[in-house]
């Protein structure tokens, strides 16, 4: 799906790390929309979609995928194998049904899966992604990752302790390779998309309240 990115964009735009991390204000405003999306599919308000909810989202999204197919998906973004997928689980989920909604469908009619500000931002992650994909396979590589951090602009060259904690936290299993699925989830960790709703709603829970 990313490599059909490639072919139809080109060569990334992005030319440093710097300039990713300075487009992190407008991943975090495009992907606002997503919780509204998120809230009205999670039928039951139990703050996760399940699976016949996932099915009824893809349905209306006019994805036509096979029952098999919206299980994979599911299974691939439920990551803490909870039986539901959480708001974060559901940006890179609703990522990956974009990619393959773009790539299963003709240019003149391709269903939209959001706003065109989403769609531009969920294009822009891809960009991120095959910035770092230096050998072009689909997976980011330690030794490719750390040229890509360091090498294209010299002058804003990363601490190599830094570039190395960027890859652990894409690097789940240790395996040395890192998938766009992977590399989303970390991606939205260090936008901190989901960060803010939850650290209010646990300050709400945990400070202490006067007598």
């Amino acid at each position: 799906m990313v490599e059909l990115k490639r072919s139809s964009s080109g060569e990334s735009k992005f030319r440093s790390i710097n300039g990713i991390i300075l487009k992190f204000p407008h991943f975090k405003e495009g992907l606002k929309e997503i919780k509204d999306v998120f809230e009205q599919f999670d039928e039951d308000s139990n703050g996760t979609i399940d699976r016949d909810e996932l099915k009824k989202c893809v349905k209306k999204l006019h994805f036509h995928a096979k029952d098999e197919e919206v299980n994979d998906l599911f299974d691939s973004c439920d990551v803490d194998e909870k039986e539901g997928i959480q708001f974060n689980e559901f940006i890179v989920l609703l990522c990956l049904l974009y990619l393959l909604i773009d790539s299963s469908s003709s240019s003149g009619n391709t269903p939209k899966i959001g706003s065109p500000e989403l769609e531009a931002t969920f294009n822009t992650i891809v960009e991120a992604f095959l910035f770092l994909d230096k050998n072009g396979d689909g997976k980011l590589h330690k030794k490719d990752v750390l040229k890509a951090l360091n090498d294209e602009c010299p002058c804003e060259k990363s601490p190599s302790h830094v570039t190395r904690t960027r890859f652990r936290e894409m690097d789940w299993n240790r395996s040395g390779k890192v998938s766009f699925r992977q590399f989303l989830f970390a991606f939205l960790d260090w936008v901190g998309i989901d960060t803010d709703d939850e650290k209010g709603r646990l300050r709400a829970t945990t400070t202490p309240q006067p007598n």
